[in-house]
């Protein structure tokens, strides 16, 4: 009942946010020994984004692992698909975060990959107060939660790419309509001109656009 309400969310018109918000409070609801849960999206350039945290806690682990550029959940968000630590007293993969997190009294976790696109790379990001055996039944559930957002982080990632080319659309007929009536000729030849600017200056269409849309009223 709850997966299914999850799969209508992410078909449903709502914000990228909402939808991490589901998922990481379904996480604690439908996974035993999760407390708390969180999603990691790190992109190109570096930057570590929290979202969705049910507590503090996830984004205080983001930022630990940012400065010590070590973790689970980079590593999930980066490498592995799925990464488990049923006690961090005993994880000897990452010390620095590991004796960090202990001592914070979180002692289990579970990362899981986001499969979204070249530009962001994520983890949704489980935690435990207690050691905890991750077993399958509980991993299988935290790659469903996980397919979800990361079907929500592609179709905002697309909704942004739609929105650029309908504004890019937008700004090349403002420039053609401009040359049109300035230079009295029709839709065709406006686009040419446009094209055989950029071409020659070797400079994006939609900035030949722009330039020629400042020349308005000059």
């Amino acid at each position: 009942m709850r997966m299914a309400e999850l799969a209508r969310s992410v078909a449903a018109p709502r914000s990228a946010e909402d939808i991490y918000a589901e998922v990481t409070k379904a996480a604690v609801e439908l996974i035993p020994g999760v407390d708390t849960a969180g999603i990691l999206l790190i992109t190109k350039g570096g930057k570590f984004e929290s979202h969705a945290g049910t507590t503090d806690l996830p984004h205080e682990l983001d930022e630990l692992q940012d400065v010590l550029q070590e973790g689970p959940c980079m590593e999930a968000a980066l490498d592995d698909v799925v990464v488990r630590t049923d006690d961090f007293r005993e994880e000897t993969r990452w010390p620095a975060y590991s004796g960090a997190v202990a001592k914070a009294g979180v002692l289990s976790g579970m990362s899981f990959r986001l499969y979204t696109n070249e530009r962001t790379a994520g983890a949704l990001n489980l935690f435990g107060f207690e050691p905890t055996e991750w077993d399958s039944a509980r991993e299988t559930t935290g790659l469903v939660l996980a397919a979800h957002a990361a079907a929500a982080v592609m179709s905002n990632r697309q909704g942004e790419q739609l929105q650029s080319a309908l504004s890019t659309r937008d700004r090349i007929g403002q420039a053609k309509g401009i040359i049109m009536e300035r230079y009295g000729v029709d839709d065709m030849r406006a686009f040419d001109m446009l094209r055989r600017l950029s071409q020659e200056g070797n400079t994006p269409l939609v900035e030949i656009a722009a330039r020629v849309i400042e020349t308005r009223g000059t």
